[in-house]
């Protein structure tokens, strides 16, 4: 299909998603993404991605910004290449918070693919996210967000007044197998769930967590 009706049609299908959010706007922050997504070092970029990323991008402006008014929190989990600690936090908030928070992801040198690692580690608990991919942080998602935790990423994330930043010292997953990633993601777990709690976000009790199915 000609790339130009492939635009066309996602902008399309995002301006009938977000009819809060002016025409305008929409096509630049598509355009804006598929410029992102076919520079970076994602494998096999698609203009889906673009499009992803864009959602993920209106998403944010739509829950109105740092000074709008949210019916839910948000958090944005930040690595270096988005491939494993965030993604794992990610995971685990999104499990947890079961629709009662807004979770986003990215990172400062987002790597080509997921860890293999992470995904399995996280598919051991229950939790998939083969299907997430990395990407960059970007500045709409920042400013959306009550929380920014950072892993790694030292002066490349950001930080935005009234946006609250934690720094979690993790031990990077990068090259490590399954054995040695699973305590990871049982520390990133217990980090989570008392994230939550100081949001005040009841916990999914469905979610049995990593120690207890080990």
């Amino acid at each position: 299909m000609n790339a130009d009706l492939i635009a066309e049609r996602a902008i399309d299908s995002l301006i009938h998603d977000f009819p809060t959010i002016d025409a305008v706007t929409i096509r630049r922050l598509y355009e804006d993404s598929v410029r992102t997504m076919s520079t970076a070092r994602v494998a096999q970029f698609t203009p889906a991605l673009a499009e992803r990323l864009a959602r993920e991008r209106l998403r944010a402006v739509a829950s109105g910004g740092a000074t709008g008014d949210r019916s839910i929190p948000g958090v944005l989990f930040l690595c270096v290449h988005n491939a494993g600690r965030s993604q794992m936090a990610a995971g685990w908030f999104r499990a947890l918070a079961a629709g009662r928070a807004a979770v986003y992801s990215g990172g400062s040198e987002p790597a080509a693919d997921l860890n293999p690692a992470v995904v399995a580690a996280m598919h051991e608990v229950g939790i998939s996210i083969e299907d997430e991919f990395p990407k960059p942080w970007t500045d709409e998602v920042a400013r959306a967000v009550d929380v920014i935790v950072t892993m790694g990423c030292g002066d490349e994330c950001p930080v935005y007044p009234g946006v609250r930043v934690e720094d979690w010292e993790l031990e990077d997953p990068a090259g490590h197998g399954i054995e040695a990633v699973r305590p990871i993601r049982d520390d990133i777990e217990q980090r989570v769930r008392a994230l939550l709690t100081t949001l005040g976000v009841n916990v999914n009790q469905q979610v049995q967590s990593g120690s207890e199915r080990a």
